[in-house]
């Protein structure tokens, strides 16, 4: 391990680590940002510059749009040199070739990055979450390839989550938008009578919320669309805090979204609506949404259906998204699609609504100026909508709206004054608030006209990238330079492969087993050995030593709060100065002394960035430890091992940091590096993209982890699980990795 020591003796005598949003008295005042470079990270839904397709799908709409719109608009401003939008490369001859492109430009200093990871296959948002830890290996790769960006912005939950960490890592400053929130999601859901396992099971609501608190919790800033998402949505989380808060109202492409010039031109897409329709110059209901159950859109086509007042005065038009064959729809769409029609049998509407199966992006301004030029009415009922793209596309193309009273819409509306809002489940004020655009000429024309001037007033682009780039200014301000510890070094250890084992109960347990691996690290100089554990270093070493194990090139202590390297245990300078980011002990102790059901142990288990208590399952939960100390202020990592130990440690802590933290720092492949553990505070360096082995006497905690790539579990308890493992992988020649899970 000797070149590891030299390079961290020499290439790091000065190792500093910025506190991203320290006091003022604390931070080193950085200029205004120039020439700045801007991750922007949206991983679900299929993203490319040109003709996406909105609507074919739920992941696949205002937000993909937003993002590209976005990353457009800020890689044409001066002092940015460049714009990535990363998402995830997909390999699928049921989508576009398209999505399979590395790199595509779309615009002058912005592109698309796509990155390889999971299957090759498209996936949904909700089937995504076993594969973060691999996004963020991957994109670790391409900043080594790359450089650093000077700020990530996540979008969503999945890439909310991924950019926090990779955020912690390169101690960048964080951006997060939420675009639509789980907590409020499932609390719309919930209403009805829809089981609440069904729910998580179908929406994955566990993983979305804790992902989006720690997205909150990292984030120097938090973009919101209205002042109603940040005071009524995520005043649920308990990372709420105000001040992180800036609503920038988002933009709209307004160069195709124009009222008509022309009164006499007939658009393509009205030819696809004539078959539907008796009379067709009627005025047009029209609303665009995919068929999704939050879009509300039964609840449209039954008030439709009871009013006959609404069916002597207007059309109904349904823009569904696009579909060849409905039965290849997802089951979810398929239901809201069939139990649409079903309605339209019931009240037999036929003549009067059209629902065309597909449409191209050129068609949408089209449709809008098709609806005005009928004196028609654009609708949006969903339960939530935290954005509204298509009521500001219908606006700024002179259409009246009718939107539900929530979010993005109840901004849009008061600064606008271009329509109506309207309780979704209120089938008796949809009806009134549509009759009342439709047959007062006076009302339609002072809404045609007050959309058309207020969405460009309100919502241009360009107003929306120099409120957003201002608000950057000032965290860069706030945060120190990050280049001198954020450059790898490119001096690699004498090996080529790393063994990195917990030690109690993984390692130990089975003194023969020990002996064969003890033999085997010592027998292959290829091959590096590294300990985590959650003792202390001097406990640590008294039980290395007193196993007879090798001495470790690597050990990481103390659940992931410090590193030392080789024989004499030089400590990483860089983790140490990092890991106490916005660490309180003393506060921490003082919130969960009191707590029912928590023990601390005795003095020798606890460390100065580890707080350690023995759990009673029954009076206390994690999740409850977890959101007393967000209530109190206390940013902190919460883990379980055993089912009765709970480790309190800083949020830049971790062996999921810890390990990626050296694999960066030293220039490690993570296929090169076989991890083993047996417990819950492994289980972050089990994820990702090392080589996982979960010893066969583990703990109940990492079943979680079964369905999750490059993860093995043994049949063989303690050291000889690692051995087995190192036998599926044929870890000591080629390396194999037969649970990749790529096609």
């Amino acid at each position: 391990m000797s070149s590891i020591i030299e390079s961290e003796e020499h290439h790091h005598p000065e190792d500093t680590i910025p506190q991203v949003l320290a006091p003022p008295s604390e931070s080193i005042n950085l200029p205004a940002a120039e020439d700045l470079s801007i991750c922007l990270i949206s991983l679900h839904g299929l993203i490319r510059g040109t003709d996406p397709e909105l609507g074919c799908d739920a992941d696949t709409g205002g937000q993909v749009k937003y993002v590209l719109e976005l990353a457009r608009e800020l890689g044409a401003r001066e002092n940015v040199r460049q714009v990535q939008l990363l998402t995830r490369q997909i390999i699928d001859p049921k989508v576009s070739k398209d999505y399979s492109i590395l790199e595509e430009p779309i615009g002058e200093c912005a592109k698309i990055v796509r990155i390889p990871f999971g299957p090759k296959r498209y996936l949904k948002k909700e089937s995504l979450w076993p594969y973060i830890e691999m996004f963020i290996d991957q994109t670790l790769a391409h900043f080594k390839r790359t450089g650093i960006p000077d700020l990530i912005h996540g979008h969503y939950a999945d890439a909310g989550v991924a950019g926090a960490h990779l955020a912690r890592l390169l101690h960048v400053p964080y951006i997060f938008t939420g675009h639509s929130l789980g907590r409020v999601k499932r609390q719309r859901l919930s209403v009805g009578k829809t089981n609440p396992d069904s729910l998580e099971k179908r929406y994955k609501f566990t993983s979305r919320i804790e992902a989006e608190e720690t997205a909150l919790e990292t984030a120097a800033m938090v973009v919101t669309s209205t002042n109603q998402e940040v005071e009524r949505q995520y005043e649920l989380y308990d990372h709420y805090v105000p001040d992180r808060m800036e609503v920038i109202p988002p933009g709209v492409d307004l160069s195709a979204f124009t009222p008509l010039a022309d009164p006499n031109h007939k658009a393509e897409i009205e030819d696809a609506l004539v078959p539907f329709l008796r009379d067709p110059d009627k005025p047009a209901i029209l609303t665009m949404a995919r068929p999704d159950e939050r879009k509300n859109l039964e609840m449209l086509v039954r008030v439709y259906g009871e009013s006959e007042e609404l069916q002597q005065v207007a059309n109904l038009v349904l823009i569904l998204g696009t579909r060849d064959d409905l039965r290849e729809l997802p089951k979810s769409q398929q239901t809201i699609i069939t139990n649409i029609l079903h309605l339209i049998d019931k009240y037999n509407l036929y003549g009067k609504v059209a629902y065309p199966k597909t449409h191209r992006p050129s068609d949408v301004p089209d449709l809008y100026r098709m609806a005005a030029r009928s004196k028609g009415v654009f609708i949006n009922p969903a339960l939530t909508e935290p954005f509204g793209l298509t009521l500001l596309e219908a606006g700024a193309s002179g259409l009246p709206i009718v939107a539900t009273n929530d979010g993005g819409p109840r901004d849009i509306i008061s600064n606008c004054e271009n329509g109506l809002l309207v309780d979704p489940l209120d089938p008796a004020a949809i009806e009134r608030a549509l009759l009342r655009v439709l047959t007062e000429p006076d009302v339609w024309q002072q809404f045609s006209q007050a959309g058309i001037a207020g969405t460009r007033k309100h919502y241009a682009w360009s107003n929306h990238a120099s409120r957003y780039l201002r608000d950057v200014n000032e965290i860069l301000e706030r945060a120190s330079s990050p280049t001198t510890i954020n450059r790898p070094v490119r001096r690699l250890p004498e090996f080529d492969r790393m063994i990195i084992t917990d030690l109690d109960n993984t390692l130990t347990g089975d003194d023969e087993a020990l002996s064969r691996f003890a033999d085997l690290i010592r027998d292959n100089d290829h091959i590096g050995f590294g300990i985590a554990t959650g003792r202390r270093l001097d406990s640590a070493l008294e039980l290395i030593e007193s196993l007879g194990l090798p001495q470790p090139d690597l050990i990481d202590t103390d659940a992931g709060t410090q590193l030392h390297y080789g024989e004499a245990m030089t400590p990483d300078r860089t983790w140490q100065k990092s890991i106490g980011y916005a660490w309180d002990r003393d506060g921490i102790l003082a919130c969960l002394e009191n707590v029912e059901g928590l023990t601390p142990q005795s003095e020798d288990r606890q460390s100065d960035f580890k707080v350690s208590f023995d759990m009673d399952p029954a009076k206390i939960t994690v999740t409850k430890v977890k959101k007393k100390l967000r209530e109190a202020g206390l940013r902190a990592k919460v883990m379980l091992s055993l089912g009765m130990f709970l480790d309190v440690i800083p949020v830049r802590g971790g062996s999921d940091l810890s390990m990626r933290h050296v694999l960066w720092k030293w220039g490690f492949q993570p296929d090169h590096v076989l991890v083993a553990g047996d417990s819950g505070n492994d289980a972050g360096m089990l994820l990702g993209r090392t080589l996982g082995v979960v010893v066969g006497n583990y703990s109940r905690e990492l079943d979680r982890l079964k369905d999750r790539p490059r993860i093995y579990f043994a049949n063989t308890p303690h050291a000889g699980g690692i051995l087995e493992g190192i036998e599926y992988y044929n870890f000591l020649d080629k390396i194999v990795i037969p649970n990749d899970w790529i096609d």
